[in-house]
């Protein structure tokens, strides 16, 4: 078998099954009607507070700045179930930030009831710039060690460029897509290893560079073909008419996700079915966290938190269904 098949197949087999973080049992799954049995739970990704993040993290003294301790609360008192911590908001980024720190930011999700549902960091795999892909490699090793202490079960990182404004096709040096496909793969396929031996998964998110569509997607999980390299699905992120077939292309290869305010990437388009979404994630197998991420996308007076609270209030109403 493959080890990049569809999610169903690779739980039967996966002895990470008994972790509580993706729900069944090896014989539950095994024995549930598809589509039938499927326990999902919600997730704040940090990175919806970017702005007020980044500001904590330069002026901590700025009261509209914000820092992980209050983000956690303010998780906490909105009712979601889990956190997602981007590496990014750890002042220590992108270097690993210490054991104490770590545990801290540990011991209060613990005390506010919450789970660390992954964590995140940038790196580079599309250039041809060998030495900056290696950089990328060695922090998300360094990154999955500080995921085994938080006691988060997935890495996300990007195989999308990361140095803007330039696309894949500009920073790979005109390679061809087989070409940057494969430094990707392998990369990603030793990181998984890596991950793999510390009980950790690798997420690939789509990011609308390299990867814009489902299939391409799943093009590259098979690719790099390790059982521990899994999809992070970023509903917003594919560039398609109707998103909504890639969402369902790769929901059977997520280990988890990244639920946007709309399918379509941009403000004023039509917001996120979060019904079809909690559909399409049941069908395809899958058992664990729905982060949601919600960004100003350049709005002036955005209200974050209303938002945020509104996709929740819509997404648990879903689950519930």
């Amino acid at each position: 078998m493959s080890s990049a098949t569809p999610r169903r197949d690779f739980l039967k087999q996966s002895a990470w099954l008994s972790l509580a973080a993706f729900g069944l049992s090896a014989r539950a799954a095994e024995s549930a009607p598809a589509g039938k049995v499927s326990r999902l739970r919600t997730s704040l990704n940090a990175y919806s507070f970017y702005v007020e993040l980044n500001l904590g993290l330069k002026e901590p003294n700025n009261p509209k700045g914000m820092n992980l301790h209050q983000l956690l609360n303010f998780a906490a008192e909105a009712g979601f179930d889990a956190i997602d911590l981007t590496g990014y908001f750890f002042a220590s980024y992108p270097k690993a930030p210490t054991d104490a720190e770590i545990f801290a930011i540990k011991h209060e999700a613990f005390r506010l009831g919450l789970e660390i549902s992954g964590s995140g960091v940038k790196n580079e795999v599309t250039t041809a710039d060998k030495a900056l892909r290696a950089e990328g490699k060695q922090r998300i090793k360094d990154w999955v060690d500080v995921c085994v202490k938080l006691g988060a079960p997935v890495l996300r990182v990007f195989a999308d460029t990361n140095i803007p404004p330039q696309k894949w096709q500009a920073v790979s040096g005109g390679a061809a897509r087989d070409v940057v496909e494969g430094w990707i793969a392998d990369d990603f396929r030793e990181c998984a290893e890596y991950a793999a031996a510390r009980g950790i998964f690798i997420g690939v998110q789509n990011h609308g560079d390299f990867l814009t569509t489902g299939a391409e997607h799943v093009s590259l999980l098979k690719r790099v073909n390790h059982p521990n390299c899994r999809a992070i699905v970023d509903t917003g992120k594919y560039l398609t008419e109707d998103p909504y077939v890639d969402i369902a292309l790769a929901a059977p290869y997520a280990v988890n996700w990244q639920v946007k305010e709309t399918p379509f990437g941009k403000p004023n388009k039509p917001l996120t079915d979060m019904r079809k979404i909690v559909k399409i994630a049941r069908e395809a197998g899958y058992n664990g966290y729905l982060p949601i991420e919600s960004l100003p996308m350049g709005r002036k007076n955005y209200d974050t938190p209303g938002e945020l609270k509104r996709m929740l209030k819509e997404l648990k109403a879903a689950i519930a269904e």
